[in-house]
């Protein structure tokens, strides 16, 4: 068993791990090339949170979903570095919106530069990823086209918080679709569709990429709180401090509506207080760490992984079949 990517997918099969790998290696050296620039501003801030590294976790999935057509297809590698330009450029904006200071475990764009130069860098790799997603095809740029509006939608989601007749938990279930999983979809349909799968293949993969996804941002909602940090390359509590209710909070905000205790109505009131203070969000971090919510939001990603995994049911059984399972058994790990 051997550990691949970034991401630490553990992979069996040799002839698999070699094929990955070598995508993996094609896809850093397709990032570096889509980010350069003839103004050397542009080059170091776009190259920024590349450099920083990341999981890979959206090019990951297009390797593993092109081995069910031909793997070394022209587009494939392609389409992998459209994704993680997609999601880089998602991360620049994403952190001036949240006046984020750490982004995997760097400086983020808005606190090394500012604002401006983070928003329109996050701009500069939306255009690079559409330069390259042009040479793929007009079907692959209304794919990306419509990943991108639910990606943007669920932002807008997410800001304007569930309407009064809304469950927040559903609420919060279809901004992380719109957010997450759309383009984690497209990352697995991309690697089936640019490697020839077979229709039937390619609509599972996109199937099983949108569950996944979920899961994966709900694990790391779960070591925002859970972890030191090193795992997300986040300050733990960011979401806590930065006012975002996650499916832990969310939890703990329906245990009080449940007529919960006054244990629970009190960190409930300490989670929607000002938490800028240290000491305060300490206290709410502590107190959310041992609080049952934060098990009912790991076991709840526990089945998502699983309803993931079941997705691949109709694929013929295959070393890539494995470690997409096995991409499951990693999304259940990071929350554990």
């Amino acid at each position: 068993m051997t550990v691949v990517g970034p991401f630490g997918l553990s992979v069996r099969d040799k002839a698999l791990e070699a094929d990955v790998q070598a995508g993996l290696s094609a896809v850093e050296h397709g990032l570096i090339a889509a980010t350069k620039s003839d103004v050397p501003l542009v080059t170091d801030a776009a190259q920024h949170l590349v450099r920083a590294g990341g999981k890979r976790f959206r090019p990951l999935l297009t390797l593993l979903a092109a081995q069910f057509g031909d793997p070394h297809a022209p587009g494939v590698v392609p389409s992998a570095v459209v994704v993680e330009l997609t999601h880089l450029a998602t991360l620049y904006h994403d952190d001036v919106m949240d006046e984020a200071d750490v982004r995997r475990g760097v400086p983020s764009a808005n606190a090394n530069w500012d604002n401006s130069v983070a928003v329109l860098t996050g701009d500069f790799l939306f255009a690079r990823a559409s330069h390259v997603l042009a040479d793929l095809g007009p079907e692959a740029v209304r794919i990306q086209a419509e990943a991108f509006e639910r990606l943007v939608t669920g932002q807008i989601l997410e800001t304007a918080g569930p309407r009064p007749e809304q469950d927040p938990i559903d609420h919060y279930l279809d901004v992380l679709a719109g957010k997450t999983g759309s383009l984690i979809a497209v990352s697995a349909r991309f690697g089936g569709l640019m490697s020839g799968a077979d229709e039937r293949t390619v609509s599972v993969l996109t199937q099983f990429g949108e569950r996944v996804g979920i899961a994966f941002q709900l694990a790391d909602d779960v070591l925002d709180i859970a972890s030191d940090g090193h795992e997300s390359g986040k300050t733990p509590g960011t979401d806590l401090r930065e006012g975002v209710a996650t499916l832990p909070v969310l939890h703990l905000r329906a245990r009080v509506a449940r007529s919960g205790s006054a244990e629970d109505r009190a960190l409930a009131g300490l989670l929607a207080g000002d938490l800028d203070d240290d000491a305060r969000h300490a206290e709410a971090l502590a107190g959310l760490r041992a609080h049952p919510a934060l098990q009912e939001a790991r076991e709840y990603t526990v089945r998502c992984a699983e309803q993931a995994r079941d997705t691949l049911g109709p694929l013929p059984d295959c070393a890539a079949k494995d470690a997409l399972a096995a991409l499951c058994d990693a999304v259940v790990h990071r929350a554990g």
